[in-house]
Formats: C-alpha cells, structure tokens, sequence
C-alpha cells in the first residue's frame, strides 16, 4: 500500500451490530495504516477485549495489557497527558500499532464501565501529537452512543461495519441517527463478509437506500475463519483478494477527512 501523507491527526470510532466482524475490520484497517508509515494508536473499548488478537498478539499477551485506569483524568490539574497514558499504558503489536485497553469485566458484578468510556472520552478530547490515526473499537451495539457527551463524542469520523443482511443494515442507519445527534460530524458504512457479487451489490444499494455512503465492501475470508478456529487471529497482512476493497475503504476515509472543515 502507498503512503498517504496527512497534516492533522485523524480519530476513528469502529461500531456495529454484533458478529459483523467489527473487530476484524478494525484490525485490518488500523494495520493497513500502520504499514503506510503512519504511528497509530488503537483503542478496545469492548468489555470483552480481543482486539490484540486481531493485531498479531497471543491470547496471554492480549489479556495482559494494563486496563487504562478509570480514575484517569487527561491533562488539566495534574492528569496526565494523553502521551503519558499511551506511553504507559500501551503496548506494542506484531501488526505495527500500539494497542490500549481500556475496558475489561473480569468478575461478575463488577459494575458500570462508565468510568472506562469517560477515560476514552477525555483521552481522545487530548491532542496525540505524534500520532496519526486513534482508532477506537467499540462494543458491538448502540448503548455506547447513548452515553451523555458519549464515548466517541471527540471522533472525527465513525465507521459503522455491516454484514449483508437486513438488521445489519437497520442497525447502521440506527447508528448513523445517533452519531448525528451526537455530533460526529461524518460517517461512513464499511461492508464486510460479501461472499458474491450479489452481496456487495446488496449492501451498496441496501445502505445508499438509508442514506449511507459506504467506503467499500471487504469480501469473505475464508482464511480468517479457519485462522479463528486455530487460534491465531493475528491477521498480519491483507490477502490479495482484499487489498482492493481494503484500499478503497482507506481511500475513502482519507478523501472524507481531507474534505473536513478545518
């Protein structure tokens, strides 16, 4: 993949219904940045963290990055910077970005994640100066949207990731409504799982129907299921099959940035 220079850093929210491949897509898109030279930080705010998976770590690596502390309070009177956490709490990846966790339910009764997505908030309201692409990857659903001042409230821009299937659909112009009256001010669907022309022709015209513009529609990849199945998730590099539909979707979201008001 080619280099694309840009001149602001750039944040990204990940969100879908859940089985999409969410967390799938997250990773191969914020490896594919990390391989144009670009320094980017990943974020799992999924209460069932798996996102180092994608990332190339092992199962016992993934469960032992440090959960960013919910008392954390981003710069101001003593917190610290967004740097500082990214520098303590982050942890490097065999796919090139750095991962945080900052949610994770270890014990039942454990309580709201509140404090964890408060943490993210303020995090993502801080400038990562040396960072270009903060990538969040959300919990599958829409209850994190719902969130006074909401998680991603600081995005630049939300991709939301669909399956070709109705609800899949449904559950993206649900999210796009909430995205908007929260102020996120752009977002763009991402197609996943299309196992036939059939299906990509679905999800463009299913989405455009809703309003939707869509980045590009990834196909179905057999190998990341029998990777799943032997318990190596790292997804180190695009098969050629993807890079196509991998590169439109990087694409599109640097063209819909670079359009961003400044």
């Amino acid at each position: 993949m080619t280099t694309v220079a840009r001149s602001t850093a750039l944040t990204v929210g990940v969100v879908g219904k859940g089985g999409v491949g969410k967390t799938t897509v997250a990773g191969l898109l914020a490896g594919a940045w990390a391989g144009q030279g670009r320094a980017v930080v990943a974020i799992d705010t999924d209460s069932n963290p798996n996102l180092g998976l994608s990332l190339g770590l092992s199962l016992e690596d993934t469960e032992a990055v440090p959960e960013l502390p919910r008392s954390a309070v981003v710069g101001g009177g003593g917190g610290l910077s967004a740097a500082e956490l990214v520098e303590r709490y982050g942890r490097p990846t065999p796919a090139g970005p750095t991962l945080l966790s900052a949610i994770k339910v270890a014990q039942a009764g454990a309580g709201c994640t509140c404090g964890g997505h408060a943490t993210v908030r303020s995090l993502l309201a801080d400038a990562l100066a040396d960072v270009d692409v903060t990538l969040v990857d959300m919990e599958a659903g829409l209850e994190h949207l719902s969130r006074s001042g909401g998680t991603l409230a600081h995005a630049d821009l939300l991709l939301v990731v669909c399956e070709p299937t109705r609800k899949s659909v449904v559950t993206a112009a649900r999210t796009a409504a909430l995205a908007a009256e929260l102020g996120i001010p752009r977002l763009l669907a991402v197609g996943n799982k299309a196992r036939t022309p059939a299906d990509e022709e679905y999800l463009r015209a299913a989405l455009a129907e809703e309003g939707l513009a869509v980045a590009g529609v990834l196909p179905y990849e057999e190998r990341i299921v029998a990777a799943d199945r032997a318990g190596d998730l790292g997804i180190r590099a695009p098969s050629p099959a993807m890079l196509p539909a991998l590169e439109e979707v990087l694409s599109a979201v640097d063209a819909l940035a670079e359009d961003a008001p400044a």
